[in-house]
């Protein structure tokens, strides 16, 4: 006998499971959040995966082969990253002589422009050094903190998209038990469609990092910036967090550049490099790499990123979109929960498209001819 409820006490036990959810992500944060990112690895990997298996290939043989991949392409871009910075780190000591010259000329300006007294700058370069010094010690702890989670994600994250790729056969007839036969079609069709948003999205945001850090690299390079490829490089790696990312890779290039050469307008050009790639980004090479399948309005993306953020920090900022878009599809799927994939989808995609200039035109030929033959033959 099914148990009816109120409305007000269903809405209630929503919201603490909720609640509860939320705080058991906290929790064992360790262990989902690597399990979460070896679920859209293993995605990712599973066509090519499946190609060397009709190659074949051993299951074992062709995951590790995937996963091998996926780890030389990752070793490559941290070396040549961090080789970059190593040269980087070792012009601070210019960079720093500069700064003083920066804080002499920003101190007179305001002298002569607004009447403030010039402050001794000894004490202010104290102060800078200590506030430095500072960040640099929480930086180097918050570094050994993140080395250490580093490590023990690149062991443990292999072993579960091992795990999940080898076993895949396995967890599909686990889900069909919780369904009849009548419904494991749909749920079949849905996995397909989750699988295709996830490759889709991944795939894509591969492809739009090259061509973005390209562009980066091209701009900086055409201003004279010291490494442009770096700067390039690094801020198109930042866009894996959507929105906010972009506005750290800009920051960092323009302050170094400030500092490097002492000029504002130079900062500014940098900064105007970065916009205008920003605007290809989001209007021409993200729409037209990723397509509609990954269709998640901004507002939505927003929410996401905010409450992976808040739940999983930087990794949940990570993985919050390919989550979100997930979860609409499971929410299209099952009719109950329709009107939340509605929520989360783009607007351009619920509205209905309005015929252009020239289909109009076709269309109205068309029925003239039509209405011409219907009238010949009366």
């Amino acid at each position: 006998m099914e148990i009816k409820l109120p409305n007000y006490l269903k809405y209630t036990i929503l919201l603490l499971a909720v609640v509860l959810l939320i705080y058991l992500l906290q929790l064992f944060k360790s262990i989902l959040a690597p399990l979460a990112f070896s679920v859209l690895f293993a995605l990712l990997l599973l066509p090519f995966t499946r190609n060397l298996e009709r190659l074949r290939i051993p299951r074992p043989l062709a995951i590790l082969t995937s996963i091998l991949l996926v780890v030389v392409v990752l070793g490559l871009v941290i070396w040549f990253l961090s080789m970059q910075l190593m040269s980087l780190t070792s012009e601070l000591d210019s960079i720093g002589g500069n700064v003083v010259d920066l804080i002499d000329n920003v101190q007179n300006f305001l002298y002569h422009k607004f009447g403030i007294l010039p402050s001794n700058r000894t004490e202010l370069i104290q102060n800078l050094v200590g506030s430095v010094q500072d960040i640099a010690t929480s930086f180097l702890g918050n570094t050994i903190s993140i080395t250490t989670g580093a490590i023990a994600a690149l062991t443990i994250v292999p072993i579960f998209v091992f795990c999940l790729l080898y076993y895949r056969d396995h967890l599909e007839q686990f889900l069909f038990k919780f369904t009849t036969k009548d419904h494991r079609g749909g749920l079949l069709q849905t996995i397909v469609n989750i699988q295709r948003v996830v490759q889709s999205y991944i795939s894509g945001l591969m492809i739009v990092i090259v061509v973005v850090s390209l562009l980066n690299s091209a701009g900086l390079l055409l201003l004279g910036v010291k490494y442009a490829i770096f700067f390039g490089v690094f801020a198109s790696i930042l866009t894996i967090i959507p929105y906010i990312g972009i506005m750290i890779g800009a920051t960092v290039p323009a302050l170094f550049t400030l500092a490097a050469t002492g000029h504002m307008i130079d900062a500014l050009l940098v900064i105007g490099v970065f916009a205008f790639v920003q605007f290809l980004e989001g209007n021409f090479i993200t729409p037209l790499v990723v397509g509609s399948k990954v269709s998640i309005n901004p507002f939505a993306a927003i929410v996401a990123l905010l409450v992976g953020g808040e739940v999983w920090g930087a990794p949940g900022m990570i993985i919050a979109l390919p989550f979100i878009a997930m979860l609409k599809v499971i929410f299209d799927a099952y009719e109950p929960l329709a009107p939340l994939g509605f929520l989360l989808a783009d607007v351009d995609d619920v509205k209905p498209k309005k015929k252009g200039k020239v289909e109009g035109w076709f269309a109205e030929i068309w029925n003239g001819l039509g209405r011409g033959k219907k009238n010949t033959s009366e």
